[in-house]
C-alpha cells in the first residue's frame, strides 16, 4: 500500500475533521426597531375578521391592532431575544363575532409569551418556550403606487384632527406615474407627490370649483387640501395609512379601500 506523504496525510486530516464539524446556521438576526409586520398565521387557528393584526417595533415600545382593540407596550430585544412585557388594550371594543375577541386573546397571549424571534424568508416568527412558534408575521407593504384610501380624520389646521364631516366622503388615489388624485369632499382635487418611505411630499393640488352645500363640506375641504401641503412623512399599518406633518403632528388618517 502506497504511503501518503506528509502534507498529503495533513490535507486529508483536515478534510475529515471540516467534514466532521457540525454545520452552524447564521445566528445573526435584523434588529426589530423600525420594524413593522401584518399577522400572517397563529398556530392552529384559521384567522378570522376583518381588520388585520398588526404589530410595529418603535422606540422600545410595541403598538398595533389585536383585530378588535389598539394595544402598546414596552419590548427589549438583545440578539434573537426578546421580550414584550405588559402589551395591553388601549382602546376597549367588544368585538362581534365573539371568535374575534377569542383570536385577540390568543394574539396577546403569543406576544406575552415570545421568548426570541427570527426572520425567516422575509417573515418574522415569535418564538415560545423551546422555539415553539406562537405567531408568524409578514412585513407591512410600503408602496403607495396603486393604492386607494378613504379619509377618516383630518387636521383642520386648529390644533386638532377632526373626523369626516357626516354624509361626505374625502379619497385619495396614487398612480405609479407620481400623481395623486380624489375628492376633497366637494371638489375632485389632483397633485403630484414624492414617496421614499417613509418621507412623503406632496405638491399644491389643483381642484375643481364648485360650491357644495352642507354645513362643513368646504370647510373640510380647504382643511385636507392644506393638510396634503403640509405632509412629511407616511405610517401604515395593516389597512391604515397615517399622514403626518414634519413636526408630527398627524395630518390625515385613512383606511384602504382597494382591498376591501
Amino acid at each position: 500500500m502506497p504511503t501518503l506523504s506528509l502534507r498529503a496525510a495533513l490535507v486529508l486530516f483536515v478534510s475529515i475533521l471540516a467534514g466532521c464539524a457540525p454545520v452552524t446556521a447564521n445566528s445573526e438576526v435584523p434588529p426589530l426597531d423600525g420594524t413593522a409586520w401584518i399577522l400572517s398565521s397563529l398556530p392552529g387557528r384559521t384567522l378570522v375578521g376583518r381588520q388585520p393584526l398588526t404589530l410595529r417595533f418603535e422606540g422600545g415600545r410595541v403598538a398595533g391592532s389585536d383585530g378588535c382593540n389598539r394595544y402598546s407596550g414596552p419590548f427589549t430585544s438583545t440578539g434573537g431575544a426578546l421580550s414584550i412585557t405588559n402589551a395591553t388594550a388601549s382602546t376597549m371594543m367588544a368585538c362581534e363575532p365573539p371568535e374575534v375577541m377569542e383570536q385577540a386573546r390568543e394574539y396577546t397571549a403569543a406576544l406575552a409569551g415570545a421568548k426570541s424571534y427570527r426572520v425567516v424568508d422575509g417573515q418574522l416568527q415569535l418564538l415560545g418556550d423551546g422555539g415553539k412558534t406562537l405567531a408568524t408575521f409578514t412585513a407591512q407593504p410600503q408602496a403607495l403606487a396603486g393604492t386607494s384610501w378613504r379619509a377618516t380624520g383630518i387636521n383642520n389646521g386648529r390644533g386638532a384632527v377632526a373626523s369626516i364631516v357626516r354624509g361626505s366622503t374625502v379619497t385619495l388615489a396614487f398612480d405609479a406615474d407620481g400623481r395623486a388624485s380624489g375628492s376633497a369632499g366637494c371638489n375632485s382635487f389632483t397633485t403630484g407627490y414624492e414617496a421614499k418611505a417613509p418621507q412623503l411630499r406632496f405638491e399644491a393640488p389643483a381642484s375643481t370649483r364648485r360650491m357644495c352645500p352642507g354645513e362643513g363640506v368646504m370647510e373640510q375641504e380647504a382643511a385636507f387640501l392644506a393638510a396634503l401641503e403640509s405632509v412629511a412623512t407616511m405610517r401604515f399599518e395593516g389597512n391604515r395609512l397615517e399622514l403626518r406633518r414634519a413636526d408630527g403632528a398627524l395630518a390625515a388618517s385613512f383606511t384602504r379601500t382597494d382591498t376591501e
